[in-house]
């Protein structure tokens, strides 16, 4: 069974982290939640979540590793160091990267998009290190999976299965859920 985690800061986007969270355990992905700071987590519109524990308490290994944007959200997850060592150990391992809305800025802190494509909400370009950026709804590059934001969720979620499993298992998704791409 693929295994990644969601890191959930104070002020993360709740629909990019609800839709990508959703989507890959219908694949049967294990998708672990893990507070930054707090094992209860509200978002940038006042929606709390539970995480399953906090990230500093994490020893499992896993296959990727995803971020929700969400201005807020996003400034709490550059902030931290072991978000930015554990992104950046995960990219030397070969595993997934995966950064939504604002947070590919936080895969720039990292270091990690020197000379690669990706995508992000309008605005972030300039802390995306190196990066070559484009504005298409998702882009994956290696392992590197980015998206612009609230709206290009579902795409993201597909294109992260369709990376961890297969095209056909994120078509099926797309068809159960009624999501045209």
């Amino acid at each position: 069974m693929a295994k990644v985690i969601a890191i959930l800061a104070e002020g993360f986007e709740e629909i990019e982290a609800v839709t990508f969270i959703d989507l890959l355990r219908r694949a049967d992905i294990k998708c672990t939640l893990l507070g930054l700071s707090s094992v209860n987590v509200t978002g940038a519109h006042g929606i709390t979540i539970a995480a399953e524990q906090l990230l500093s308490s994490f020893n499992d290994t896993y296959d990727g590793i995803i971020l929700p944007g969400g201005g807020p959200g996003t400034e709490n997850l550059c902030n931290s160091e072991l978000v930015i060592e554990k992104i950046q150990d995960a990219f030397k391992g070969g595993l997934l990267c995966a950064a939504v809305c604002a947070a590919p800025a936080v895969l720039g802190k990292a270091g990690i998009l020197k000379g690669k494509r990706v995508t992000c909400y309008p605005g972030i370009e300039p802390r995306l290190e190196g990066a070559l950026v484009n504005d298409l709804a998702v882009v994956r590059d290696g392992t590197i999976i980015t998206s612009r934001g609230v709206g290009t969720s579902i795409s993201f979620a597909l294109e992260i299965i369709s990376f961890l499993l297969d095209r056909s298992t994120a078509e099926k998704i797309a068809e159960q859920i009624l999501y045209k791409q």
